[in-house]
């Protein structure tokens, strides 16, 4: 107990250092595993912070140790935009794909192929991606990765992990900083798990990576603390205040400010220590206590990622190779096709029930007609399947020995399955698509994806409810779901009064979601989440999107002309031009990305792309940014031919040396504040 006549000041020391030495061991015991106390002693210390913050509860930091569990339960995640997105990878299935990454690095590099090209190799843990968040060291926020822009915000969730350090434990933290990582869980709790699940009549877990994001989404985060979790981080994203000159750099130093990193990852010289060192894990992972379905292989310097840049989806200075997937026998029951939204006709093959990885697989798809037609397969063929990237099932071979002659071929109809309108393969496309726009299974896929979390997010909708009303004629296109009327879903049989209302708001909050989703939930052909946030940024509003130019649109960094033309023809079609008008009469308003760019007309960054590079003294890096979204310009991360301006602050990166190879336009930092200064008073 403290005594009465400690001081305030005493009691404060006294915390910080318990605080303090808590961090330490508790990294040394589940970090490093190597404690050098007992846990006896840990308790003790714990329980005499305990007490002191019960006597004190104005001297609780959220970086206490005692504030991992505590918080109450969350009705909803709320959405949380990372500062910088969370690209996915590209994947290599082999040594022939690795080594043809290592030549597109090289040749976009200039370098010649006889040169070697340093890679970090990392496994690629079977989890839940994290982004964690830190201001001036302590942890701010904790996010899903989600659509790799937007995540949820599960930060009391990932403060019960205890391998995630609520402090940073090096003295000068960047003021800001993004930490990635993979939250899992171990094949001896996930067993240890399911079993507690059977227990109590719960559903149990079909894998750890299915386990670890569904404990983090517990709206509950005592639920999460009781379950076994566990992370490894393995890179950044913003970083104000500490510079990196290579990604094992960061790894170390990851290490250094308390993080957990995993210790089998490996700095290879050249692609070949990289094929070696994939070779040895596809051997040796089914032996580690946790699940990786590959390898991440990096380029090691962060000049050289910055140069490489990133497509729309992925970086192009990284590559996953994924390990062999698990593969079974099973038999071809049937072959069915099923019409998407955008009118692709997709062949499946029903299969008698196999496990697979942990899954039982009772459906696999089979692509298209040259697909089939490549592996021969028949209705009644006994097949190999296995899980495409751990997730999708796929027939990947036959077994002609065990084919009787009662086999049946398998032919493409000639008519949608669904509507009977005459099917069409458009010239040099290897799939055949339904023509009709109001084909019931075009139109009940489209409003699926409209209500999808990704897009319009309206979650009281999901595939049964879509389908009943799709069955009974009350919606041909999602603009319908704004005309919906209470009175008439109250009829429809398992929609009592609470549904109706609960259907009806989200839809009415649906009008007034951000551009981007609602450029994703048009459905447009080849435009995903990351394409729809790139043309938001860019058209600002979906008038000037709708208006453009296939040119245009391809002259935008990362946008090529096969994207370009898909969105043209979709906003020139009769389908789309009757959706529009029918949204604007609901008073479906989608909010313009910056509407700031209005109210600065003769603004010098209208339209211009600015790069920075190097820190600034003025502003943050996002700050600066935010700034020239807000005067009518887009900020890049890349140098490319369309950058306008590069704005060069102290100790520049490549980016510098970049925009002068390419004859870019440089500013010194006071060069862009001077050309900015006249219209800072409008967008303050």
């Amino acid at each position: 107990m403290a005594k009465k006549d400690d001081s305030l000041a005493a009691v404060r020391q006294e915390i910080e250092r318990l605080r303090k030495e808590l961090t330490e061991h508790a990294w040394r015991y589940y970090v490093l595993n190597q404690p050098i106390i007992s846990d006896e002693e840990y308790d003790q210390m714990f329980r005499r912070l305990v007490e002191l913050e019960e006597r004190y509860p104005q001297l609780i930091t959220p970086d206490s140790p005692t504030q991992r569990v505590g918080f109450p339960p969350a009705e909803e995640f709320a959405r949380v935009r990372h500062i910088t997105p969370m690209l996915s990878l590209d994947n290599a299935f082999n040594e022939e794909e690795l080594r043809a990454f290592d030549k597109r690095v090289k040749k976009f590099l200039g370098l010649k192929e006889t040169e070697a090209v340093a890679y970090t190799c990392e496994l690629k843990i079977d989890g839940l991606a994290v982004n964690l968040t830190y201001r001036d060291g302590i942890l701010a926020t904790g996010a899903t990765r989600g659509d790799g822009v937007d995540g949820e915000d599960v930060t009391n969730n990932l403060r019960t992990i205890k391998t995630i350090p609520l402090r940073l434990l090096v003295e000068k933290p960047p003021s800001v900083l993004e930490v990635r990582g993979e939250v899992y869980m171990t094949k001896e709790d996930l067993a240890v798990l399911n079993k507690e699940q059977q227990k109590k009549g719960e559903r149990v877990f079909a894998n750890t990576r299915n386990a670890a994001a569904g404990s983090v989404r517990q709206l509950d985060p005592a639920i999460t603390a009781q379950r076994r979790l566990d992370i490894f981080c393995y890179g950044i994203g913003v970083c104000e205040g500490v510079t990196f000159a290579t990604q094992w750099e960061v790894l170390e130093w990851l290490k250094k400010a308390g993080f957990k990193v995993n210790p089998h990852n490996k700095l290879c010289e050249d692609i070949s220590e990289v094929v070696d060192y994939c070779h040895h894990w596809v051997q040796q992972i089914h032996a580690m206590p946790y699940s990786a379905d590959g390898v991440v292989v990096k380029v090691n310097r962060l000049d050289w990622q910055e140069r490489l840049g990133a497509t729309a989806h992925a970086p192009r200075w990284a590559i996953a190779y994924k390990f062999p997937a698990e593969q079974k026998t099973t038999k071809v029951k049937n072959i069915v096709v099923q019409v998407g939204r955008t009118g692709k006709l997709t062949p499946v093959a029903e299969l008698e029930p196999v496990q697979v990885e942990g899954v039982t697989i009772v459906s696999a798809t089979l692509h298209n007609e040259d697909q089939i037609k490549r592996l021969d397969v028949r209705i009644g063929d006994t097949v190999i399947v296995q899980r495409a990237g751990g997730v999708i099932p796929e027939v990947v071979a036959v077994v002609p020995e065990r084919r009787t002659g009662q086999e049946i071929p398998f032919t493409m109809p000639k008519v949608c399955p669904v509507c009977e309108t005459p099917v069409v393969r458009p010239p040099g496309e290897v799939d055949y698509y339904c023509p009709n726009a109001q084909c019931p299974s075009r139109v009940e896929n489209w409003i699926k994806h409209w209500c999808s979390r990704g897009a319009l997010n309206i979650e009281a909708l999901g595939e049964e409810r879509v389908r009943q009303l799709v069955e009974e004629n009350l919606v041909s296109d999602p603009a319908d779901l704004y005309f919906l009327q209470p009175n008439r879903l109250r009829s429809l049989p398992g929609w009592a009064d609470k549904l109706t209302k609960k259907v009806l708001s989200e839809i009415e909050a649906s009008k007034r979601a951000p551009l981007s989703r609602f450029i994703f939930a048009l459905g447009i052909r080849h435009v995903g989440e990351r394409v729809a946030e790139i043309l938001a940024q860019h058209f600002k509003s979906l008038d000037r999107l709708a208006k453009a130019s296939p040119q245009e649109i391809s002259q935008i960094p990362t946008i090529g002309p096969k994207i370009a033309e898909s969105v043209v023809r979709f906003f020139q079609s009769p389908t789309a031009k009757s959706l529009l008008e029918k949204l604007k009469k609901a008073g479906v308003r989608p909010r313009a990305v910056e509407v700031e760019e209005e109210a600065v007309p003769d603004s010098p960054l209208r339209g211009k792309v600015v790069v920075f590079t190097g820190e600034l003294t003025s502003w943050t890096r996002g700050q600066a940014e935010a700034l020239v979204r807000k005067l009518g310009g887009r900020a890049a991360s890349g140098v490319s031919r369309q950058t306008d301006f590069v704005v060069v602050g102290q100790n520049p990166g490549s980016k510098a040396q970049k925009a002068r190879d390419l004859g870019v336009t440089m500013l010194t930092e006071e060069e862009f504040k001077a050309l900015v200064q006249p219209y800072l008073d409008q967008v303050s």
